[in-house]
């Protein structure tokens, strides 16, 4: 019998690389192991739901799945944004201070308690507006100034969270404007409207992802961004629209936050950003980008305020709900990163 140099050396590459069986191979029948990532936060919402209605039955309730509904609204425009940032493989902490100034512009424009303004949906505009044009702003000082996007993002948050304390005066200003509160207040074949906004927003991002030469290029960046550049893809421009896009969603949702509470202060982005970036990564969006998406991400968001939804039914502390939900970011990052390709763990 004779061995075959190459033979042996392809089976030594095969076994540096660890391709070779393993335990969890033969375990799972050769199961793809990225498809069975894929599907575990469908699986993880599903066994939720059961065991919740298990142990409260009030949970499938048509009133309690409409809270629900309601309660996602916010989280789930918010995490579109914040999705494309993440495939990009970069970070956006500017979400409480954009969030922030969409409502205090939506406020302070449209009928209030402290002003005589009363421009109505001009506000609704100018409020999206002015979220979105703190994204491009954000976008084109991270890739012009060459500053990483954690810092450059951080830097946006705090600016926008001193504007809207600044134009409020400190205090909460609320929000008299019939035709925009009803965003909240009036339903929709059962739905409140804000369910539908951020339906309409979770279909836009699927749009912008799915059929976009944009949603294209951020998925190739966050893939392996010189691979992208050497491809023609203009890096900065697709950075500074993504950027852009994720306060477009930001600005959507501060529309909505300041319609549901019916007022802006300063707290009312408190604990929005932590929510969203759970949302994203539970859904299984890499944060190393490039693998995920929108879709993941809805799937996030219920799981997410399922979860929520079913302790405060069971009567769980806030402070547990807290702990929770961090245990549940350690998990669904260790589940979601290929620990085999990392060499480095930054």
């Amino acid at each position: 019998m004779t061995i075959n140099a190459e033979n042996i050396k392809t089976m030594t590459k095969s076994e540096q690389a660890g391709d070779m069986p393993t335990v969890g191979s033969r375990l799972f029948g050769g199961l793809d192991r990225k498809r069975l990532r894929a599907y575990a936060p469908a699986l993880v919402l599903i066994a939720l739901c059961i065991l919740i209605t298990i142990a409260n039955p009030n949970f499938i309730e048509p009133r309690n799945l409409v809270r629900i509904a309601n309660s996602a609204a916010v989280p789930l425009t918010l995490a579109m944004g914040l999705t494309f940032i993440i495939l990009l493989g970069s970070i956006d902490l500017s979400v409480e201070g954009s969030l922030s100034v969409a409502a205090m512009v939506t406020v302070l424009l449209a009928t209030n308690d402290a002003n005589a303004n009363a421009y109505g949906w001009l506000a609704v505009i100018a409020a999206i507006a002015a979220s979105t044009a703190m994204g491009f702003t954000t976008g084109i000082i991270q890739t012009f100034l060459r500053i990483p996007s954690f810092m450059a993002t951080l830097g946006v948050w705090f600016i926008g969270l001193g504007i809207s304390v600044y134009m409020l005066g400190g205090s909460a200003v609320r929000l008299m404007d019939p035709s925009i509160r009803d965003l909240a207040l009036a339903r929709f074949l059962g739905l409140p409207v804000a369910v539908w906004v951020a339906l309409a927003a979770f279909l836009i991002a699927c749009t912008v992802q799915y059929y976009t030469r944009l949603g294209r290029h951020i998925m190739a960046i966050g893939g392996g961004e010189d691979v992208a550049e050497l491809s023609g893809i203009n890096l900065r421009r697709v950075r500074i629209m993504a950027f852009g896009l994720a306060g477009f969603f930001f600005g959507v949702a501060g529309v909505l936050a300041a319609a549901q509470l019916g007022r802006s202060d300063a707290v009312i982005a408190d604990g929005r950003l932590f929510a969203a970036v759970t949302a994203v990564v539970v859904g299984g969006t890499a944060l190393t980008g490039g693998e995920g998406g929108v879709i993941n991400t809805l799937v996030g968001v219920l799981i997410v305020t399922v979860l929520s939804n079913g302790m405060i039914l069971l009567g769980v502390s806030p402070y547990v709900q807290q702990t929770v939900q961090g245990l549940m970011i350690i998990a669904a990052v260790a589940l979601s990163l290929d620990r085999l390709r990392l060499q480095i763990v930054k």
